[in-house]
């Protein structure tokens, strides 16, 4: 299966199982902080066992294709939505997996990586998806004070719409790559008739500037 066809899938599966969620009246905060009417709930794939399925191998089938040149062959698992995927994807390849915190842990070794730190091997960074791409610069940047190589990430999906995230993943050479993106949900979406017009309409201008709609919504409820 090719990238686009994944994209295509992907996006389906997440409106079939409900992980596209909607709100015009209250808007749902990002993990970057910004206000958006829809919600992505990734962490809703690991209840439906086919998704589930499906998802993890397009995500093994992402790494043999699209990485294939840097030949990855340790999976780390971002704490906590990119656990499940990345124990899936490291057991169905035969790599070693370990996971990465956001920060130590406060008792115990105090450990920001789990696991065995396997030093010699390219690792991949497994998460469920991507706004602005700053905590996947924090999560490489607690691999690589390991002395692990991480520039690969993968994600279910990348929101794509934030203009100085690949601009700032670059600088810190870290390549992510993704299964599907906003565009092709919203391509998805615009072909259903259950979502009516207005949903529609309010999707796509946050989709055509992000930052702008978040902030004329955080003035409406600042007011």
């Amino acid at each position: 299966m090719g990238k686009s066809e994944r994209a295509k899938v992907t996006a389906k599966i997440l409106i079939e199982i409900g992980a596209v969620n909607f709100s015009l009246v209250s808007p749902f905060k990002l993990s970057s902080g910004f206000l958006s009417p829809s919600y992505i709930d990734c962490r809703k794939i690991i209840a439906y066992p086919s998704a589930f399925k499906a998802i993890t191998n397009m995500m093994i089938d992402s790494i043999k294709s699209d990485m294939a040149l840097q030949s990855p062959s340790y999976i780390i698992g971002g704490e906590t939505a990119g656990i499940p995927f990345a124990a899936v994807i490291a057991e169905k390849m035969g790599f070693p997996l370990s996971y990465v915190r956001k920060k130590p842990k406060e008792h115990g070794k105090n450990k920001l990586i789990e696991g065995e730190i396997l030093t010699g091997k390219n690792s991949v960074l497994v998460e469920d998806l991507m706004t602005d791409g700053k905590s996947k610069i924090n999560f490489v940047n607690n691999i690589r004070e390991h002395d692990i190589r991480c520039d690969l990430s993968l994600v279910v999906f990348k929101y794509n719409i934030f203009k100085d995230a690949d601009t700032s993943l670059k600088r810190n050479n870290i390549e992510v790559h993704h299964l599907t993106d906003w565009e092709h949900v919203y391509n998805e979406i615009s072909n259903m008739s259950k979502f009516e017009a207005d949903i529609l309409s309010e999707i796509r201008r946050f989709l055509d500037d992000p930052v702008a709609w978040s902030n004329d919504k955080k003035q409406v409820f600042d007011s």
